[in-house]
């Protein structure tokens, strides 16, 4: 049975020690809970899309393609790719900031969105301390294509970060979306998950 969500920010073991789980067994659990579309945005990485993309074709599953980014001035970004041209973009976006930095590791600016990125929809993660001038930046540019993205995760500032999103929301014309950014398919794998931050955070 579907239901009307979709996951928008999901990210793999191709997330290295972020995420816990393949990117087929994260579509193999959507199809499970009836999701619509699953959106896999591995940070700076179009690597786990093929093993997606073969596993939504056999569960009935819509794969959204995209990626996460952190920009050098601090914004965190997922960029999804509406159509083909969209996924083109991001796939140059990621070559560019890969090329830029040393192995393992990328660098992208907001210069490297100046073009707004064609064929694409934004979602800005503005965190807990968000800057509006960054806001008003991404929708100049993506204009009617970006969203403010909330993942609420039981908080004890859930309620207080809702008022401060709408506030936001209104001031840059930006719709809300919600966020679940998924780290594994199964809780059983948060022992993984432990292990990865970890070593993450040495």
């Amino acid at each position: 049975m579907s239901i009307a969500y979709s996951e928008l920010f999901c990210q793999s073991n191709f997330s290295f020690l972020v995420g816990a789980s393949h990117p087929q067994e994260l579509v193999r659990r959507a199809a499970e809970l009836g999701y619509k579309a699953l959106a896999l945005t591995d940070e700076c990485s179009l690597a786990g899309v093929v093993r997606a993309h073969q596993e939504a074709l056999e569960r009935g599953v819509h794969l959204i393609v995209g990626t996460y980014l952190r920009l050098v001035e601090g914004p965190e970004l997922i960029l999804l790719a509406a159509n083909r041209n969209g996924y083109g973009n991001i796939a140059e976006l990621i070559t560019r900031g890969r090329r830029a930095a040393g192995k393992g590791q990328y660098r992208l600016s907001l210069d490297d969105l100046n073009e707004g990125l064609a064929g694409c929809l934004a979602i800005w993660l503005p965190g807990d301390s968000p800057e509006s001038w960054q806001g008003r930046w991404l929708a100049r540019r993506f204009e009617s294509r970006l969203w403010i993205g909330l993942s609420f995760h039981r908080g004890a500032d859930d309620e207080a970060a809702l008022v401060r999103a709408r506030i936001l929301s209104e001031h840059i014309q930006a719709p809300l979306v919600a966020c679940g950014h998924v780290l594994m398919h199964d809780s059983g794998r948060r022992p993984v998950m432990d292990v990865l931050a970890a070593i993450r955070h040495g």
